[in-house]
């Protein structure tokens, strides 16, 4: 149940981002469910292989090239998806692992943390 409300979250979040910037182009709401399920698979599959790969660099830069492995997962997601979910260039893709980064944790701390205790 948990993941798939996190799959609804963030197919929001992808609707959202898409509407304050155009660095992002969705075509429906169903795309952005659609790739929000590729990326969680993308994040089962491929994210634990890009950190075991980039532990070194993740360490020396205290983690925050997580985002970075965060954007790559977006741009695969790019690239399975086609026309249906766009995203402009790695800028963007980083742009919009750190705006999901922070509302995950966000709702993390709030929503989930309530619910589990």
């Amino acid at each position: 149940m948990k993941w798939l409300l996190g799959i609804l979250i963030n197919a929001v979040l992808f609707v959202a981002i898409s509407g304050y910037f155009s660095g992002l182009y969705i075509d429906s709401f169903l795309s952005a469910v659609i790739a929000s399920v590729v990326l969680s698979v993308l994040n089962i599959l491929v994210r634990p292989l890009l950190i075991i790969f980039t532990l070194p660099i993740t360490f020396v830069t205290l983690g925050f090239f997580l985002f970075v492995i965060n954007a790559v997962t977006l741009l695969l997601t790019d690239g399975i998806m086609g026309s249906a979910f766009e995203i402009s260039g790695f800028g963007m893709a980083l742009f919009i692992a750190v705006i999901m980064a922070i509302v995950n944790l966000v709702l993390q701390m709030t929503v989930f943390q309530k619910h589990s205790a």
